[in-house]
């Protein structure tokens, strides 16, 4: 049987589950991914205008976080959509939270509480995820 055809013909309340989910990792695909190419290829004093911190942190620092991003995005969707080991996305999604407890400990730190909005969106997506990928619709790996 398909994934798909599983999908449409899982009862609703999985249905909606899987649909949720997979809303939720395209979103954090885009953000991380966005916000990962932003760290690692745009000029450090265009996002030192945009954000505070990047111009007060080295400029390896801010390109290992751009890295790290991009992983944890494509790490949330890639291993799912192809189905190949896709106990990686469970393991994305650990990393994306972990990444977003410190994120919200190094703002705090710094007093920068404009940028916890949005640590508080992204945060309980990649909740959601971890969840729901790692115990309540795991995906099957391909074979």
């Amino acid at each position: 049987m398909s994934h798909s055809s599983t999908l449409l013909s899982a009862p609703p309340a999985a249905k909606s589950l899987q649909i949720g989910l997979w809303i939720a990792q395209v979103l954090i695909f885009v953000a991380f991914t966005v916000f990962g190419y932003m760290k690692f290829f745009m000029p450090i004093d265009q996002l030192a205008a945009m954000w505070v911190w990047p111009g007060e942190v080295p400029p390896w620092f801010l390109r290992l976080m751009g890295l790290i991003d991009i992983a944890g995005g494509i790490g949330i969707l890639l291993p799912a959509l192809t189905r190949v080991l896709p106990r990686l996305t469970v393991l994305a999604a650990l990393g994306c939270v972990l990444l977003q407890i410190a994120a919200v400990i190094f703002h705090t730190s710094r007093g920068e509480l404009s940028a916890l909005p949005l640590n508080a969106v992204l945060l309980p997506i990649c909740l959601f995820i971890l969840w729901g990928r790692g115990k309540r619709a795991p995906i099957a790996p391909r074979g």
